[in-house]
């Protein structure tokens, strides 16, 4: 859910971060739903992405 309201909160479309990863859209909005487990190496690009610790995305800190 954290990504969801990560990229909501900087008004991008799920297109947008696909393009970003190099990935379909429809691929993104599995890992937003959780319907498919979320890969290391996109976790890391998307931290750096919005400049959160891998960690908040994950839910492990509410710290960002």
């Amino acid at each position: 859910m954290r990504l969801k309201d990560l990229r909501e909160d900087r008004d991008i479309k799920q297109k947008d971060i696909a393009e970003y990863l190099h990935i379909k859209q429809n691929t993104y909005s599995q890992y937003e739903n959780g319907q498919r487990q979320l890969p290391v190496d996109i976790l890391i690009k998307l931290s750096e992405y919005y400049n959160v610790s891998t960690d908040y995305i994950l839910g492990i800190s509410k710290e960002r």
